[in-house]
């Protein structure tokens, strides 16, 4: 069974590509670099860019994933306010920001009227800062 999800333990990293991939490519990245230095030319030149290159795609697609991830979940949080917001409080469903409405996503069905009210309220922009004031944590245990 999952541990239980809260504020402190919410963020997911991916072991294969946090602590694998990533550190992989940064030394390759420098062991290139060093390697313009060691045997200057074209060659050690052109591998450091390949080696910049992968960086980049790397952490392109992660940021492409987690761009896919929060358009997901704010159209899924709109789709449960509407149902769970009371009518005056529908009306104002368009005025919610994207970081809000990710913030909003780890309120229990029970406390996600009252806590919308106060975001809106309040404005409060920050996700963490909503995510903080959630009681009743819902867990989300497939984001990416």
């Amino acid at each position: 069974m999952a541990e239980t999800q809260n504020f402190a333990n919410h963020r997911k990293f991916v072991p294969i590509y946090h602590y694998v991939a990533v550190p992989i490519l940064g030394i390759n990245l420098f062991v290139q670099a060093y390697g313009i230095y060691k045997a200057p030319g074209l060659a050690s030149v052109w591998s450091l860019l390949v080696a910049f290159a992968i960086v980049i795609i790397a952490f392109t697609g992660r940021v492409f994933a987690l761009g896919a991830q929060d358009r997901v979940i704010r159209l899924e949080e709109r789709l449960r306010l509407r149902e769970l917001l009371p009518a005056d409080l529908q009306a104002r469903i368009p005025d919610f920001t994207r970081n809000q409405l990710i913030g909003l996503r780890f309120a229990s069905d029970a406390e996600l009227p009252a806590l919308a009210a106060q975001v809106l309220r309040d404005n409060i922009q920050g996700r963490d800062e909503i995510k903080k004031l959630v009681k009743n944590w819902r867990a989300d245990h497939h984001q990416l």
